[in-house]
């Protein structure tokens, strides 16, 4: 296994929140997005304050402005997430743990001010948690999140319509714990459609994570198929989801981790677990056209067992991911490499992997988010980086503020 260092480049948005992993945590989605020739991202300063920013793209200074919104800072479930629909709109939500809907949008295309808060279609809007927006093939933006709490919680879809400005309830409940367990998910859209992978959770204690299933949806999420083109009925229940990997509880499976599609459209899912009487190390899932495989890492060497609830501090983030030319790519962050931004990569042909590092110093507990539009457009990896803190269990380190910076990286390894 290869260590190199790759030539990247940046710049320094401005000062966040550090005592905590809240600006970084993955299921954030979209920490940085770009649309129409700009780039935009949104973190919480020191005071708790949601300030959004934006840059024409290649430019090393950023414009700021922080908004009238705050969040629940000390709670590293209460991330921003974000999207900018085809009109150019700036769509916004932050601040949910089992708490009432925060949503606004911007009140001109490419701006950063922001409307009020307002609902989209007030029906489950009371007990929301893990927002996310994507941008679907024909122009809509999709939103998502759990309506629920930890262990017995549903999965709702919204769409918005960016020519009506409105939005519609398209699922309240696809992935139906039934009450009883919560599905914890992760998603990509493509132009074939909507990418949908999960893992089932019994309680609020993560090591009671088991298995990973799979949906896809040709029309942005009304009707929803298995890898073989065989309908589901919905609500997709445990009983009737497809299983692409066993994986048993106390397995140190991780929820909330990346998925992509291919070039020909086949899905890969990025996360780790620990085989039986061995330590966890990433793998990815991927469906080739014909059937589930599964590529193994031997990234790491130490131990640890997954387990507990809360935000958790980990050894590992949770990885992001990456396809392009036959060649999978994971970003993470681990502590056995000094908790530095890594890129690791292996080709399926060769199936040797090779890991870089992107940052010479330290981002502490940061788990992986980069400008997935940007990415799909132009191949480019912009990468949103801070270094922060995360005590185990929704702990609070006493830190200052620490700069929220974009790496860019020139070339990726092959």
């Amino acid at each position: 296994m290869g260590c190199a260092s790759l030539k990247t480049s940046g710049s320094v948005v401005g000062e966040g929140w550090a005592g905590n992993s809240v600006n970084t945590v993955i299921f954030r989605n979209a920490a940085l997005t770009s649309f129409g020739g700009f780039q935009f991202t949104a973190y919480y300063n020191n005071e708790g304050y949601v300030v959004l920013a934006k840059r024409k793209q290649g430019a090393s200074v950023w414009q700021t402005a922080v908004t009238p919104y705050k969040g629940n800072i000390r709670d590293a479930h209460n991330c921003i997430s974000m999207a900018i629909d085809s009109r150019g709109y700036l769509h916004l939500s932050w601040n949910h743990h089992d708490n009432p809907l925060h949503y606004a949008r911007s009140t001109t295309p490419l701006g950063l001010e922001l409307t009020e808060m307002m609902p989209m279609t007030g029906l489950q809007e009371d007990k929301v948690t893990y927002p996310q927006f994507y941008n679907l093939p024909n122009g809509n933006l999709l939103f998502c999140y759990r309506s629920g709490q930890s262990g017995r919680g549903n999965m709702v879809l919204n769409v918005y319509n960016p020519a009506t400005q409105q939005w519609q309830q398209v699922q309240n409940n696809l992935l139906d714990g039934q009450g009883n367990r919560s599905a914890y998910w992760q998603m990509c859209s493509s132009p074939k459609g909507l990418y949908l992978s999960w893992t089932w959770r019994e309680t609020w204690d993560v090591s009671t994570n088991h298995d990973i299933c799979y949906a896809f949806s040709p029309d942005g999420g009304i009707t929803w198929q298995k890898s073989d083109g065989t309908a589901y009925t919905l609500p997709i229940t445990i009983n009737n989801a497809e299983v692409v990997q066993t994986v048993p509880q106390n397995s140190s499976l991780i929820n909330q981790t990346a998925m992509t599609v291919d070039a020909k459209g086949n899905p890969y899912i990025a996360t780790y677990w620990a085989e039986k009487n061995a330590t966890p190390q990433y793998k990815v899932v991927y469906f080739n056209g014909a059937e589930w495989n599964i590529i193994h890492s031997n990234l790491r060497t130490g131990n640890f067992n997954l387990g507990g609830g809360g935000t958790k501090s980990i050894p590992i983030s949770r990885p992001e991911l990456m396809v392009k030319n036959n060649t999978v790519y994971l970003l993470y962050r681990d502590e056995e490499r000094g908790n530095k931004v890594s890129l690791a990569h292996i080709n399926l042909s060769s199936k040797k992997w090779q890991v870089s590092n992107l940052t010479s110093t330290p981002v502490g507990q940061w788990e992986p988010n980069f400008d997935k539009e940007l990415w799909a457009a132009t191949g480019q990896l912009h990468i949103f980086a801070q270094e922060v803190n995360q005590a185990d269990g929704e702990g609070v380190n006493n830190v200052p503020p620490t700069p929220v910076r974009v790496i860019e990286v020139r070339h990726l390894p092959r």
